[in-house]
């Protein structure tokens, strides 16, 4: 896919619809150009702030901790109804 734009006089450039939509870029979203050797990129603007930080750790930790993670794990791939599910 090859599209072009003009830069107006202030540097600015209108990115293409066809572009906003293959990027799902709307009105107000940030992008950044990367670049990379004689290439530069552009795509959508990545936040440097973790958008799940403030959920992280609200149900507490696990029971039993990382082995009864594991555990947890181990009993759910023996399953039977499990393998059942599996092979139909």
């Amino acid at each position: 896919m090859h599209k072009s734009s003009t830069i107006s006089s202030k540097g600015q450039i209108t990115v293409p619809q066809e572009i906003r939509k293959r990027l799902g870029l709307e009105v107000g979203d940030r992008v950044e150009f990367v670049v990379e050797g004689d290439r530069t990129l552009i795509r959508p603007a990545r936040s440097e702030v973790n958008l799940f930080e403030k959920y992280i750790g609200i149900l507490g930790p696990f029971p039993g901790g990382e082995e009864g993670i594991k555990a947890w794990i181990d009993d759910m791939r023996s399953d039977k109804d499990y393998e059942d599910q599996d092979s139909e």
